[in-house]
């Protein structure tokens, strides 16, 4: 099987462990760490996975990430009771219904469902 797991700075892996596991669901499936602030965190739901990296030197800051997802509305109620969303679901003209979320490291998450009349 291939795929592609996004890479995400992070600035401590415990603030993005409270965030990517506790807040929004994700299960950790990996971590490296000598002093469980830097290294790296795996996270995984479903079929979503992430590496979230501290420090990140070398490869760029602020990434936006899409995750598609079977139904976005079933993310935004969950994850914005937990979390602030930066704008609510809406249908997309190119025909997706789409919202979005920074973590705290200013990382976007673009989350991406079909069209809410196909839902």
């Amino acid at each position: 099987m291939e795929r592609a797991i996004p890479i995400l700075p992070v600035d401590d892996l415990r603030v993005a462990r409270a965030f990517y596991v506790d807040a929004l669901g994700f299960t950790a499936t990996f971590e490296v760490s000598d002093d469980g602030s830097t290294g790296l965190l795996g996270v995984a739901r479903g079929g979503i996975a992430l590496t979230l990296d501290c420090p990140m030197a070398g490869h760029g800051r602020h990434v936006c990430v899409s995750l598609a997802v079977a139904d976005a509305d079933a993310y935004f109620r969950e994850w914005s009771a937990r979390v602030a969303v930066k704008r609510p679901p809406h249908d997309e003209p190119w025909g997706a219904r789409t919202f979005d979320l920074e973590d705290p490291f200013g990382n976007t998450i673009f989350v991406m469902g079909p069209p809410s009349a196909a839902v």
